[in-house]
């Protein structure tokens, strides 16, 4: 079998979950699969992630995903699987899997869930229930880190659980001097990143630290923006934080290699992709341990520096040390460059096709 559907609820939004099926659906098409990515429904912003892409795409419904799933919904999705044939339909987040475990034929389709967010984060929403109740089903139930895969296995009791990591969507030639004085904080300005947070910590460690002149760039845009901008100024810092907006994929390069530092604030996060690709440009990170996926990226001490959840006065501490040593920064970004080594492209697109080699047994 060397065809493989990818569903999401909405393919096109700019997100995680979206940017890495994209990157991934490429990889596979250029190896030689017939890949198709479907969204359940339209988006209402759509951003495109490939400029060629060598996949099928599909959007079954017109609907905001809050809608009810309607049986005109289902019959397009029934349609597209009987015209595309025998397949792997990787089913990206627990509300495809709800939608769709049911229209796979037993033998015709191998049914995938992944789950793109942390055990923890599920435990305290309906994700842990929805992943327990219909996981155990599919042929795999895929996972961001080992760590991630343990535990829902012995708490949801999975019998199908592995992991397999998000990728990079590039591997740079040129690194960062990291002898600067730039801090990137890169995510949409939104609750869950809790950048109020991490303008707290880095005016803690420009007070504390004594090291003048140094800038939190903040690249993202989102409905939390007025407020941050107020709380920078509260904090006093606000001719220091710097609201860039979003940035195109395509300038991502630029901003890694001009930065020093990247901080992660997130109240929760998978494998957050910002670490990894601030890595292979040899930047390290200070960032909360919220997840096996930042554990996974992160060796403390060693490719980076991990503070407990929430805790803004160690995430300033953790900051202040890189900031006020160029030598530190380029030896934890170093070792960073060579642990992201795992997580480019090629090697994530191994581990696919041994993933569809094992559920096709």
């Amino acid at each position: 079998m060397r065809t493989v559907l990818f569903t999401c609820m909405d393919a096109d939004t700019l997100g995680g979950i979206q940017r890495v099926t994209h990157t991934v659906a490429q990889g596979l098409a250029e190896r030689g699969y017939e890949v198709h990515v479907a969204g359940l429904h339209r988006s209402a912003d759509p951003v495109r992630y490939v400029e060629r892409p060598a996949y099928d795409h599909h959007v079954i419904g017109a609907t905001p995903p809050e809608r009810a799933w309607r049986r005109s919904d289902r019959r397009a999705v029934t349609r597209l699987l009987s015209g595309v044939g025998p397949c792997y339909v990787v089913m990206t987040s627990p509300a495809v899997v709800t939608r769709m475990r049911d229209l796979l034929a037993p033998h015709r389709h191998l049914g995938i869930g992944q789950y793109h967010g942390s055990f923890d984060h599920a435990l305290g929403s309906w994700h842990f229930r929805s992943v327990r109740a219909h996981y155990g089903a599919l042929d795999q139930a895929v996972f961001l880190s080992a760590d991630d895969a343990r535990r829902f296995s012995e708490a949801a009791l999975l019998p199908n659980t592995c992991h397999l990591p998000n990728p990079l969507p590039g591997w740079p030639q040129t690194v960062a001097s990291v002898g600067g004085r730039r801090i990137l904080g890169v995510g949409r300005l939104a609750g869950v990143k809790r950048f109020d947070r991490l303008i707290s910590a880095f005016a803690a460690a420009r007070r504390t630290g004594g090291a003048p002149g140094w800038e939190l760039h903040l690249i993202g845009d989102g409905p939390e923006e007025e407020r941050l901008r107020l709380h920078a100024t509260a904090e006093g810092v606000a001719s220091s934080v710097v609201f860039r907006g979003r940035i195109p994929a395509a300038g991502m390069p630029a901003e890694y290699l001009k930065a020093s530092v990247v901080g992660l604030s997130s109240e929760h996060e998978g494998l957050p992709l910002v670490i990894g690709e601030a890595a292979s440009y040899g930047v390290p990170c200070a960032a909360f341990d919220v997840s096996g996926g930042v554990r996974a990226l992160v060796v403390p001490g060693r490719t980076g520096l991990l503070v407990p959840p929430a805790d803004v006065p160690a995430l300033a501490a953790a900051l202040s040390r890189l900031m006020g040593s160029a030598d530190e920064r380029r030896r934890l970004g170093a070792a960073a460059r060579l642990h992201a080594e795992r997580f480019r492209l090629e090697h994530v697109l191994d581990r696919w096709t041994s993933l569809f080699e094992h559920v096709s047994r």
